[in-house]
């Protein structure tokens, strides 16, 4: 069965043509910097890698675009679409109404619509594709995979915030956390890469891209993470705030004379890396302009690697110890100042980096040296292997 994977970010969408008997990847890449100039990476197996820079003003001209190259007569990877037998798209929120992948139908759309505004910079994208996709391939199964599964292992005590207990009994108000899919594939990868004990592996996850999670697995379940009943929650991100004090939110709507959904709009969109330096939420455009002396770039770098640090420090505490911790997705897997500048604070783990591992990417690797006590690896995620595992166990 070849299955079309579609992984919709806040400003990226990522895509895999795979065929599920083998496991195969006939055909993948990626459309980035989605809403500011856009760029699609195109790679057929066995094929060179394609680049084209194309405007993607949203995530509809995107997926067209992953389409059109799917199919092309040159270098697509399948004649038609007719080839594609069912798409596996991956949802941000279902809050606790979905604890499992689904396949979709009416039903099921309208309901994690109810989810937007818990998820609005993702379940808005996440939608968008599932409607291209069934209106470009009638008839194809297409299934949820929801990012809130892998972290309802999660404990009360990890997932209640310090609000009256009515708010979460009547409206669900409590800690999901995202990014779920990563998160379960990664910590699964570095157990088996390590050859650490399943039952007993204590993992920590930083999965670091435009939005960021970290979360802590005790024996191979998901006890804490950063994201909380939004994505909005945990590090500082591209474009989010992260973490900030609540009674920030009524200061600054009174000094801007912003309504609730003005203010809310100014932590989801206009904060995190573009809103601490001005320049963008693009590590690269930011480390570059660090390079070149801009300090508020230098310093919208320093408050993302410094806020990973407490956290990785924090989960160390709440599994009482840790044998690895893993960078993966889009910062984690590239960006090696980004991960020994995190590793500076965690000395006292008897963690020390080893620079020439550290500049390599595109692998599982280590990247501590050999007598560091906790070991620091990179493990690139495959979200899209999980989530075509998924609908084929649903539709195959």
């Amino acid at each position: 069965m070849n299955v079309l994977v579609i992984n919709c970010g806040s400003s990226s969408l990522k895509y895999q043509l795979i065929n599920s008997d083998s496991e195969e990847v006939l055909a993948k890449g990626l459309c980035e910097r989605i809403g500011i100039d856009g760029r699609l990476v195109y790679q057929k197996q066995g094929a060179a890698k394609e680049e084209t820079e194309a405007a993607m003003p949203t995530h509809r001209e995107a997926i067209q675009m992953v389409l059109d190259a799917l199919t092309n007569k040159e270098t697509g990877a399948i004649a038609s679409l007719k080839e594609v037998e069912a798409v596996g798209h991956r949802i941000v929120h279902g809050g606790e109404k979905f604890t499992k992948s689904v396949i979709i139908n009416d039903e099921v759309i309208k309901t994690v619509e109810e989810c937007n505004e818990l998820a609005p910079l993702h379940n808005p994208a996440n939608l968008i594709g599932i409607r291209v996709c069934m209106e470009l391939m009638p008839g194809v199964p297409q299934v949820a995979v929801f990012d809130t599964a892998f972290h309802q292992t999660m404990p009360a005590k990890a997932y209640l915030y310090g609000l009256p207990i009515e708010y979460y009994k009547n409206y669900k108000v409590r800690r999901y956390g995202f990014h779920g899919t990563s998160h379960s594939f990664v910590s699964k990868e570095i157990v088996s890469f390590l050859g650490l004990d399943p039952d007993s592996s204590k993992v920590i996850v930083c999965h670091l891209g435009n939005g960021s999670s970290i979360s802590a697995v005790c024996g191979g379940k998901c006890v804490d993470t950063t994201m909380g009943l939004t994505p909005l929650e945990g590090v500082v991100m591209g474009t989010r705030s992260g973490n900030i004090d609540p009674a920030i939110v009524e200061y600054v709507a009174k000094k801007e004379n912003l309504d609730i959904s003005g203010i809310m709009n100014v932590l989801n969109k206009k904060s995190g890396l573009q809103g601490l330096s001005g320049v963008s939420s693009d590590m690269r455009d930011l480390e570059a302009a660090a390079d070149a002396g801009n300090e508020d770039a230098k310093n919208a770098i320093e408050v993302l690697c410094y806020g990973i640090a407490k956290f990785v420090g924090g989960y160390v505490a709440a599994m009482n110890g840790v044998d690895a911790i893993a960078f993966t997705a889009g910062i984690g897997e590239n960006d090696g100042r980004v991960r020994k500048t995190v590793c500076s604070y965690l000395g006292y783990l008897g963690i020390a980096i080893d620079d020439e591992a550290n500049a390599k990417r595109g692998e599982n690797m280590v990247i501590s040296t050999a007598d560091s006590k906790v070991k620091v690896c990179v493990i690139p995620t495959n979200e899209e292997l999980a989530i075509c595992r998924d609908t084929v166990a649903l539709v195959g």
